[in-house]
């Protein structure tokens, strides 16, 4: 079965899971999309017109008549001349060649409009006006209204004030949550009205419904020129689900079950293909992709911003490229039948598979569902394709190829569409895969049912899945060279450990405060490494944390609290001069280190194991790690039990590389040593704003020595921070045997 051969659903538009206006609103919204439909066909008739009317004025014949028939050929130039530039004609016409569309340009940069700007304006209004219906709120709001009718009036200042009070009274997320459901029509109306006429062409995609807006509707910049940067053969490597991801997988085929795959596998850039035995016994295929990573763009992902970009603006991108070596590399037989779901970018990279005649010659792509994705001048390469768009009015990423809410076409006949609202305005948790998953599980039965209806073929075990990391390009060998070395087994507590622990991908902070030397002595005592080195006649701590995210013994996060000393045997202030150079060496060939007085790990396989790692008396305590490019937080403890705090903003920073770092502990009667290697990229930030707060009630061995040392509520002299790093760490040696 094919899952294709029923005839093609009703172009559905969902009810609203909250809100939905009365009939005679739905009457109404109905008249004003109709009313500017038909404004829509007028501009372009009106259009035509005026390019009839330039081509005729540049003719060739009419020009060489002037000097040689003035009393015939000068009434009919100048009867052209006024219908294309008269405003009491087709206003600032000229249209259709180079010279005619420079005048016109220039004409637009003077402020002269033509009469058909003014026809799609009105309709872009009266869709504005169709939207308010079932969003009174931005008629009702005076600070909605008082934009969009300044945008609709073309009052340039005016609205610039109008957003800058918006965005001042309810913050940039809850103004554009607000503003999602006309987000395209008002953006329509500057870049008609404005004086830039670079950017005439998106106004017209958006408000003619003809295409994908190629350029940015506020500057005219090219989208595809943005796009194009996003390069890459896309590449798909196997990898493996967590037991906890695998556990919440579902058990079967279903439309709520399949999303919830999506969920579980998450915005990591990672991938789903699935195997689910149909009631004929028949088994099929489902390939889940999630939508865009968070963060900046990554040179190495396909799901980043700049792959979400181009996955909506281009026919073929990384994205789904990535994809399509997916599916080969899971061995499907040719012809097997596959369905495709995607939320947000993922389901523009869908759709962009779904339109490669070559795939769809290969395989039987027999649905695409895409969930809160901008797809709707995206076409199957197969017309027997079941094709479902589940869009929410206020998620203002489904709007970013120019039609939203107010949209005034059936652009898809053929389309299963689900446009709705809901009571949650908030934009992006009205976007998230899980707030889609909730609105089709609670407020959306029909339309839930209806897909799950369309995909009974999957309605049955799943028999097989495999995830796919997705690359831009052939990713390099997993931190080779630097973790590339020799290991060996250290028997723990819970059975052996491979040493180095080496990890791939994780974050760092280090935090550098001065205390009372006196403080800092007593924790010295009889330790050997003493004394502190000083800064301005206050001894150097150290706060170090980090999460390791992958390491060959999973992840972890830990922290750990060091007095900074020149190393063992380190009396005299001559070696403690020396050991301000020595800090900068690697950790090779590096005396001078931190004396660890305090440190806790949040997992249990590294807690048993820590004692041979760095020694001292390690905790195992909950940790909350978040680093940033602006701001940092750290938290040891538990929720409404918090130890300490270290948050804030990083301020100013300078360019630099990772730091190794040595520690020192006590251990077995004896003082141990350990290090860790590092590599990747790190900023120094010469003058932070992060505060450290012990936890007034905290009774923990951690918060003692903070408070010892007169931390609570101090502020780092300078910090290290390293968002991408790798590391090595090795056991702890004791100092006699080295």
């Amino acid at each position: 079965m094919n899952g294709n051969d029923d005839p093609a659903p009703e172009h559905a538009k969902a009810a609203p899971a909250a809100g939905k206006a009365s009939g005679i609103g739905d009457s109404a919204a109905g008249a004003l999309r109709g009313a500017a439909r038909e404004l829509v066909e007028v501009a372009v008739t009106i259009q035509e017109t005026a390019a009839h009317a330039t081509a005729a004025l540049t003719d060739g014949a009419l020009l060489r008549a002037l000097p040689r028939r003035p009393a015939a050929a000068r009434p009919a130039y100048r009867a052209l001349l006024r219908a294309t530039t008269n405003g009491q004609g087709l206003g600032c016409a000229l249209t259709g060649g180079r010279l005619a569309t420079a005048a016109a340009k220039i004409g637009a940069m003077a402020g002269a409009e033509s009469l058909a700007v003014h026809v799609l304006a009105t309709s872009l209004r009266l869709r504005i006006a169709a939207v308010a219906v079932d969003h009174p709120e931005l008629t009702d709001d005076p600070m909605l209204a008082r934009l969009i009718d300044a945008a609709a009036a073309d009052r340039d200042l005016e609205a610039v004030r109008a957003l800058r009070a918006l965005l001042k009274d309810r913050g940039a997320v809850h103004a554009l949550s607000q503003l999602a459901p006309v987000f395209g029509e008002v953006l329509a109306l500057r870049a008609l009205l404005d004086e830039n006429p670079l950017n005439d062409a998106a106004a017209w995609l958006i408000a003619t419904g003809k295409g994908y807006v190629t350029a940015d509707p506020l500057t005219g910049l090219s989208n595809r020129a943005v796009a194009a940067l996003d390069t890459g053969e896309g590449v798909a490597r196997r990898t493996e689900l967590t037991g906890a991801e695998a556990a919440r997988l579902s058990r079967r085929g279903s439309l709520l079950g399949f999303l919830r795959d999506i969920s579980t596998v998450g915005t990591t850039g990672r991938i789903l293909i699935r195997s689910v035995e149909g009631p004929d016994g028949v088994v099929r295929h489902v390939l889940q992709a999630p939508g865009m990573r968070a963060g900046r763009p990554s040179g190495d992902s396909p799901q980043d911003l700049l792959g979400a970009f181009s996955s909506a603006v281009l026919d073929s991108s990384p994205f789904s490229r990535a994809l399509a070596r997916a599916v080969a590399d899971y061995g499907l037989a040719e012809g097997a039948e596959l369905a495709l779901m995607g939320h947000s970018a993922g389901g523009a990279a869908i759709m962009n598979l779904a339109q490669d005649a070559e795939f769809c010659a290969r395989y039987a792509v027999t649905h695409v569902i895409a969930i809160g994705s901008p797809v709707d001048f995206k076409r199957p390469a197969d017309p027997r394709t079941f094709v479902a768009s589940v869009t929410n009015q206020h998620d203002i990423i489904p709007t970013l190829d120019g039609q939203g809410a107010g949209g005034c076409f059936d652009l898809h006949p053929d389309w299963y569409v689900v446009d709705y609202f809901d009571s949650t305005h908030l934009f992006p948790l009205c976007h998230s895969i899980e707030h889609y998953l909730a609105n089709l599980a609670d407020d959306l039965p029909e339309a839930r049912a209806h897909l799950d209806e369309r995909l009974a073929p999957f309605a049955g075990p799943v028999v097989r899945s495999q995830a796919y990391q997705l690359f831009d390009h052939v990713p390099d060998l997993t931190g080779f060279p630097f973790l590339t070395v020799p290991t060996y087994s250290l028997d723990g507590p819970a059975g052996a450990v491979e040493l180095p622990i080496r990890c791939r991908d994780g974050s760092a902070l280090t935090a550098y405060f001065t205390v009372d030397p006196s403080a800092a002595a007593r924790l010295l005592e009889g330790t050997g490494t003493g004394p502190a080195l000083r800064v301005g006649g206050r001894a150097l701590v150290c706060v170090h944390a980090a999460w390791n995210r992958r390491t060959s013994a999973g992840g972890y996060r830990e922290l750990h609290l060091g007095v900074v000393v020149p190393g063992p045997d380190g009396g005299g202030r001559r070696r403690s001069f020396l050991a301000w150079p020595d800090l900068l060496r690697g950790a090779a060939r590096r005396r001078s280190g931190s004396y660890l007085v305090g440190s806790v790990v949040d997992t249990a396989a590294t807690f048993v194991v820590a004692p041979r790692l760095w020694g001292g008396e390690p905790h195992r305590t909950p940790l909350e790690f978040r680093l940033t490019r602006r701001c940092a937080r750290v938290t040891v403890g538990s929720p409404g039990d918090e130890i300490l705090t270290l948050r804030g903003r990083l301020g100013p920073w300078l360019p630099t590389l990772d730091r190794d770092l040595v520690g020192y502990a006590g251990g077995g009667g004896t003082t141990l040593r350990s290090c860790v290697r590092t590599r990747g990229p790190a900023r120094l930030h010469p003058l932070p704003l992060l505060r450290l707060s012990v936890a007034p009630e905290a009774a923990h061995p951690l918060a003692d020595r903070l408070r010892e040392l007169g931390l609570d509520g101090a502020r780092p002299l300078l910090c290290l921070a390293s968002t991408r790093r790798q590391a090595l760490r090795d056991a702890a040696v004791p100092i006699s045997a080295t």
